[in-house]
């Protein structure tokens, strides 16, 4: 009885010049996002920006050349795509084809390891450059034709850092704005470097919640994330507001419409509102000895069925793990949720051109018939 084939050894054949190009091929066809990502956006324009970081006295011009910034910030887009922590990015470079092909790199190029992509989110946050190349990102959007045109959602949600277990009395002195006495010893210094004390606590429907919060306008129509707010969670949704609206006059003359939930208004605001001539579509909400009326009921399903759009925005976020950071502080926490709004963005793009790419297609058979010509 003859030898069972998989018994014997696999032969393996010389490598081919061509090898790596049939790869990638092979993963373009099969719908790699990251292909898309690469070639949708001009990432030399945030060089500008991004050589900002580099941009600082070297004692000497021995060692290696630091890395290009425009890698480093793309490597930055990755890790916040799949969620990745910086020892998981380094290896997940060195192990994943579509990664080195998204980043330009080859077998034999340098990779940063986790320490470089540590620093490099640091001078991000030094140079305070996240909300500059979110903006840059815009007028790409812009000039792609994904300009705000619709109502403007407001709503905030909450980013989770890992809970503190803290005493109530040192709780009590975070909240004063103090760090507790014991912490600046200096045997506590490990201790005092691992403890934020600028997340905050707050409490929503019966429900904890400990860290920050990510306020967005984002508009109606394209699910575009438009401007974004980071505070710590105890702060109240209506407080950034006037920060996050649009006082953008359209080509007619008009403003868009606001729409958010009841936490939203005010009689202030609702004031403000119509002093800077903006639709007003917040819902309203009942007091103690006047409730809603049924046609007041009826206005605020008409309004959520526009404002519930923006619970689409936070859904793509938190499966790219966007609702929880494991940075101390409020600057970190302001880089990982800025890149985390921009990276959605990023994401949307390629998802409202697919859109749009379908619906011309669609057209183009309902005008020719069948035989309508294919659209790349």
């Amino acid at each position: 009885m003859s030898p069972l084939k998989e018994n014997r050894p696999m032969k393996h054949r010389q490598p081919g010049l061509f090898d790596v190009e049939e790869r990638a091929m092979q993963l373009t066809k099969m719908g790699d996002p990251l292909a898309g990502l690469k070639a949708r956006i001009d990432w030399e324009a945030f060089r500008p920006e991004l050589k900002r970081v580099h941009e600082k006295d070297r004692k000497s011009q021995a060692g290696a050349k630091p890395f290009d910034v425009v890698l480093m910030f793309k490597i930055l887009v990755l890790q916040q795509l799949h969620n990745l922590s910086d020892d998981g990015i380094e290896y997940q470079i060195r192990d994943r084809f579509s990664f080195m092909r998204f980043l330009g790199l080859q077998l034999e190029d340098r990779v940063p390891d986790s320490k470089t992509v540590w620093t490099f989110r640091e001078r991000l946050k030094y140079l305070d450059l996240v909300e500059v190349l979110f903006a840059r990102f815009h007028e790409q959007l812009a000039e792609q034709g994904y300009v705000a045109r619709a109502g403007q959602m407001i709503d905030a949600t909450f980013v989770e850092v890992p809970k503190q277990r803290n005493s109530r009395e040192e709780n009590a002195r975070i909240k004063e704005g103090q760090v507790p006495e014991a912490w600046d010893k200096p045997e506590a210094q490990a201790k005092r470097r691992q403890k934020d004390t600028e997340a905050r606590w707050t409490k929503k429907n019966d429900e904890k919640h400990y860290g920050y919060k990510n306020h967005v306008n984002a508009d109606e129509g394209n699910k575009l994330i438009q401007s974004y707010s980071v505070t710590h969670a105890a702060v109240h949704d209506s407080q950034v507001f006037d920060e996050l609206l649009d006082q953008a006059i359209d080509a007619e003359g008009n403003k868009r419409a606001v729409y958010a939930d009841s936490a939203y208004r005010s009689e202030a605001q609702e004031q403000r509102l119509a002093d800077a001539d903006i639709e007003s579509q917040v819902c309203e909400k009942g007091v103690r000895g006047k409730p809603l009326t049924e046609e007041q009921k009826l206005s605020n399903r008409m309004k959520s069925k526009v404002r519930a759009r923006v619970e689409h925005v936070f859904g793509a976020q938190a499966a790219m793990g966007g609702h929880l950071v494991r940075t101390i502080g409020l600057q970190r926490a302001k880089v990982k949720i800025g890149l985390m709004n921009l990276v959605y963005n990023m994401k949307r793009l390629l998802q409202l051109i697919k859109r749009d790419a379908n619906a011309f297609k669609r057209d183009l058979m309902n005008q020719h018939g069948k035989g309508a010509p294919e659209v790349a």
